[in-house]
């Protein structure tokens, strides 16, 4: 592909099919054994979880600044209301995610720029830049330049800086990805090159790494890819160096004329695809035993098996959603309310005839967690 003033730029898919063969029918059955677990049961528990994460390492990859728990909370205000720069880049990336659901959904939808702006101006929205205008391209002007990479991941990379080069390369790549699809080119194979193209064009001042991903995890999705897409994002924060390196590392190989040069990041990409869905697999399982769990508490209270008091407390340490403190939990206004009037000779029985029944549990730092839960799991 021609170009003004970058010079000459070539799509191709450049794997080597043979050598993936193996990795992509594993990616495959995993995705077939985890679409035939009981999602419909915890489809929201696990949304929430995956969209969390996600978020989370797909902010952090850029230098975000919030933890994992930060971000939950930041996702749970009111954007209206919202001035804070690190939380306002996890709503936009939320409303990113919406737009990328919506568009996957709809049968005739296919990739093309003003998609591609949408997501970029959703992303970058009331996000301080000095250069950056949200679903606008980059067109350089002259003496201020842009660069990706660091010599610590396989050299810097000078991406094009005219307008009019970026805007021949977006429109060539979002053509090549049509016609990719047309001959029938999986997804599995079309949405990391999408990704790995889009970042060598960088046709943004920023965000691009958070567009670039959320444009892969669309495409997945859009060939029936549930929650593994989105997943993928925490997978490259992961392996972070490994990431940045392999565009390098993919980019060099091309310069030298090697047959596959892309091999490396579609085999990478690969590998967290099936990362990432045994991940989810062990999920719903974990979250399927939560229900579980939660059922036989019922049926034991039910039953007089336990009292209302110790329902009480098994119920709330499985809805903390992390392990309680001892101290913390006996300090709780819902647990001191419960012993009013009553002595801790009754605080001590209730508390072991939980443990006995192996509905809670106490670790070593003394933290309770529910009976369903190793307190080597995640919880």
């Amino acid at each position: 592909m021609p170009t003004a003033r970058f010079g000459p730029f070539t799509f191709i898919i450049g794997v080597d099919m043979a050598a993936i063969q193996a990795l992509y029918l594993r990616v495959r059955d995993a995705h077939r054994r985890f679409s035939g677990s009981p999602l419909a049961q915890v489809a929201n528990r696990l949304e929430k979880d995956v969209v969390v994460s996600s978020i989370f390492g797909t902010n952090s990859i850029e230098g975000g600044t919030l933890s994992e728990e930060e971000t939950q909370l930041a996702l749970e205000l009111d954007p209206a209301q919202v001035e804070d720069v690190e939380q306002r880049r996890a709503l936009n990336l939320k409303e990113a995610y919406s737009l990328s659901r919506q568009a996957a959904a709809d049968p005739a939808w296919s990739l093309d720029l003003p998609f591609v702006k949408a997501i970029h101006a959703a992303i970058t929205q009331g996000l301080p830049h000095e250069y950056n205008s949200p679903g606008v391209l980059r067109n350089n002007a002259k003496g201020v330049m842009t660069h990706v990479g660091d010599a610590a991941h396989g050299g810097r990379y000078k991406p094009p800086q005219y307008g009019g080069d970026i805007r021949t390369l977006i429109d060539a790549l979002l053509e090549w990805h049509g016609r990719l699809a047309a001959d029938g080119v999986p997804a599995l194979i079309r949405a990391p090159l999408v990704h790995y193209y889009y970042e060598l064009i960088h046709p943004f001042w920023d965000g691009n790494g958070r567009v670039g991903r959320v444009l892969e995890a669309t495409l997945l999705q859009q060939e029936g890819f549930r929650y593994a897409p989105f997943a993928q994002a925490r997978y490259y924060y992961d392996h972070i160096d490994r990431y940045f390196t392999l565009f390098n590392v993919c980019r060099k190989s091309a310069d030298k004329g090697e047959p596959t040069p892309n091999s490396p990041f579609v085999d990478f990409f690969l590998e967290g695809m099936l990362s990432s869905l045994d991940r989810l697999h062990d999920r719903v399982n974990t979250l399927v035993g939560f229900l579980l769990f939660e059922n036989d508490l019922k049926r034991r209270h039910d039953e007089k098996d336990i009292n209302a008091r110790q329902y009480a407390i098994a119920t709330q340490v499985l809805a903390a959603g992390k392990p309680v403190p001892l101290t913390e939990l006996r300090r709780a206004p819902w647990y001191l309310a419960l012993y009013t009037g009553r002595t801790d000779k009754t605080k001590q029985r209730d508390f072991r005839r939980l443990r006995e029944a192996g509905l809670i549990r106490v670790d070593e730092e003394q933290r309770v967690w529910p009976g369903c839960v190793q307190p080597q799991d995640r919880f």
